[in-house]
């Protein structure tokens, strides 16, 4: 019999982390990181490690194949000192560790906030090849990510592949934001991204990470080649739901992503 990876999840305490630790289950020997457990398995497997405290970190990946780190601050109003050390330092610290512990593989939860600004000022289509422009300060700490992630694997030879996810929400119909719904990223959606991404024979990309709306703007293409991603889920397809798609997209207000 063929041993299951190791998958390593960071920040499986929060909304993608519950639900990977839930789905990746089926088909990999998970280990889950967090602070606080929010089930009663992580009660007791919950790994409470600090991942600003390097030599944690380090012990915390030995044996493990793939990272799939989404541990950091989660929101594009975060203050520097929160972003500085959640998610700079403690990804600086994931990826040196996987280094030095021979760690395969590893997925970074990037964002679309690291291309937010094209979003403010409604300049669409956006590719995964365009140069960076983040709306905030988390939105840098994730270009900052997805660069310290090229050169680890051009360095060292890690393979990193950095998914900029969209919205990932389970009720996309809570909202009235067009640019949150066109980039709703489902459950179903999001656990085979991430199986792909786990998977994939390729080395190192970006690629966005997004169900197939109707008013996407952000493009798949890479997504869908490289990794073999197929989105099966739209938000418009929901029991009562229905868009009209706008050429070139529905405006976006002046103040994104604040209070998004």
């Amino acid at each position: 019999m063929t041993a299951r990876r190791r998958v390593l999840l960071t920040g499986a305490t929060g909304n993608v982390g519950l639900l990977l630790a839930d789905r990746l289950a089926e088909d990999y020997d998970v280990v889950q990181q967090g602070r606080t457990p929010k089930t009663d398995e992580q009660e007791t497997v919950l790994r409470r490690v600090d991942l600003t405290d390097y030599a944690e970190v380090r012990e915390l990946m030995s044996g493990i194949d793939t990272v799939v780190h989404l541990a950091g601050e989660a929101s594009p109003e975060g203050e520097w000192e929160s972003v500085l050390s959640a998610n700079i330092i403690g990804y600086r610290n994931v990826l040196e560790a996987a280094r030095e512990e021979g760690v395969r593989r590893v997925v970074f939860a990037s964002s679309n906030h690291a291309m937010g600004m094209y979003d403010r000022y409604e300049e669409w289509p956006v590719y995964p090849h365009h140069l960076p422009r983040p709306d905030s300060l988390y939105g840098v700490s994730k270009v900052f990510g997805e660069t310290l992630g090229r050169f680890y694997h051009d360095e060292h030879g890690l393979d990193v592949i950095n998914l900029r996810i969209g919205w990932y929400s389970p009720d996309p119909t809570g909202t009235d934001e067009d640019v949150l719904r066109a980039m709703w990223l489902s459950g179903d959606d999001t656990a085979q991204v991430f199986r792909r991404a786990i998977e994939a024979e390729v080395r190192y990309g970006v690629y966005y990470a997004i169900s197939d709306n109707p008013n996407r703007r952000w493009d798949l293409t890479n997504t869908m080649l490289e990794l073999g991603y197929r989105p099966q889920d739209s938000w418009d397809r929901l029991p009562g739901q229905s868009e009209t798609v706008v050429e070139g997209g529905v405006d976006v207000r002046d103040d994104w992503p604040w209070g998004s």
